[in-house]
């Protein structure tokens, strides 16, 4: 798996991963890369540092990541917030309890967790309304 820094013709910067650098090719050659932010078919590479081992952070460093700094950035933000705030986190078990809420066998209530691709089809197919979240809960993250 690669990594790039993309761009596009509005200036919208994104990354994106890729199978390998002539996957990156491939699709590009086709037509197929698009902004993330916008749609804008006209994505190119933009300029990259090598990943290298970083210096050890002071100890007066803060451990958390930075404030979002874009529009996108801070509805994102807010979103999370708005769903940990108002849902349980189930973690693996999202599926088996959405069901049983469908089922009728538990209270109905927000929740929020993780399921496998396949589970959520059989989910949706089943008429069990699920939809995916844009990021992974704060206990799976570093």
């Amino acid at each position: 798996m690669i990594r790039y820094n993309l761009t596009c013709d509005a200036g919208h910067a994104f990354d994106s991963w890729f199978a390998s650098a002539s996957a990156y090719d491939a699709l590009d050659k086709a037509g197929q890369l698009s902004c993330a932010i916008c749609g804008s078919g006209k994505v190119e590479k933009a300029l990259m540092a090598p990943a290298i081992g970083a210096e050890p952070r002071p100890a007066t460093a803060p451990k958390r990541l930075s404030e979002p700094q874009s529009p996108i950035e801070r509805a994102m933000a807010e979103l999370r917030r708005k769903i940990e705030s108002s849902s349980d986190y189930v973690g693996v078990s999202f599926a088996a309890e959405a069901r049983a809420m469908h089922d009728g066998t538990t209270p109905p209530r927000s929740i929020y967790g993780e399921a496998r691709p396949d589970e959520a089809r059989k989910l949706i197919e089943d008429g069990i309304q699920v939809m995916p979240l844009p990021f992974l809960p704060k206990r799976r993250s570093n």
